[in-house]
């Protein structure tokens, strides 16, 4: 596990799109898993000017998004759907038929679940999965005591997630109290995987993301299990790290050829 900080989130989203665009660069038919929320909007940003100016191609790029609410439409504002066309897809020339964003309101979610872990194989696992992280160290929406070895499945959203996200909504009465999202095990299968965060919110799930036990408690732990995952993070989500020196340390006297 390598830990990155950085003064800012701004700086936090800037290394994220290198991150990403050295991935496409090497393999233009990379795939991708996407996050929502606030932290990964400089990073969209960020990746929608290399497109425009750099000549950065999303042509043969394949996405595959976190999770989604049940019961709201794609054209809700509040939807997973309606923030990734909104913030990233309609600024970039990726092919539709290469989104993959899980259905909240699919008929048949077992079924549908079931599909959705077979289309990530098809595609050849997952290159680069980008994750966001919550106040409880959940990631997607993983909640506390999830399966470690989880698939993509419903969930029934904490009381805390729901509160944590009403800013996004109307009312908390409107927040769904369900969710799809990939599960732990799905997303441990990643080749490699990049956990943002910004915020002295985030600092206490970092430290115990990071130097705690792995435990379903804290469902971002089982990252340290994981051999190919950079933590990326602003300073006040470091604030809580014993190691913090020694990290900061360690990027800083990175060999030329590993640096971004």
């Amino acid at each position: 596990m390598e830990i990155i900080i950085q003064p800012s989130a701004q700086e936090v989203g800037i290394i994220a799109a290198r991150m990403v665009a050295q991935i496409i660069r090497k393999k233009p038919y990379a795939v991708l898993g996407l996050p929502t929320g606030s932290t990964p909007l400089v990073m969209y940003k960020e990746l929608i000017r290399m497109h425009r100016e750099e000549k950065l191609d999303f042509s043969e790029v394949i996405t595959f998004n976190l999770d989604e609410y049940v019961g709201i439409s794609p054209e809700h504002p509040c939807s997973y759907n309606y923030y990734m066309y909104t913030n990233f897809f309609s600024s970039v020339n990726i092919k539709p038929h290469n989104i993959n964003i899980p259905d909240g309101r699919a008929r048949d979610i077992p079924k549908f679940c079931t599909e959705f872990e077979r289309r990530i194989v098809e595609a050849g696992r997952i290159d680069l999965q980008i994750l966001g992280i919550g106040a409880d160290g959940h990631i997607g929406f993983n909640e506390p005591t999830s399966s470690l070895a989880s698939r993509t499945r419903i969930k029934t959203l904490m009381p805390q997630t729901r509160q944590d996200n009403a800013r996004f909504f109307p009312s908390l009465d409107e927040v769904p109290q369900h969710s799809l999202t990939m599960g732990i095990g799905t997303i441990m299968e990643a080749k490699q995987c990049l956990l943002m965060a910004a915020g002295e919110k985030k600092a206490e799930a970092i430290a115990k993301t990071v130097e705690g036990p792995i435990t379903a408690i804290v469902p971002a732990s089982a990252l340290q299990f994981h051999q190919h995952t950079t933590v990326l993070i602003d300073e006040a989500a470091a604030g809580k790290l014993a190691r913090r020196e020694y990290y900061t340390k360690t990027f800083d006297e990175k060999p030329d050829w590993q640096h971004l």
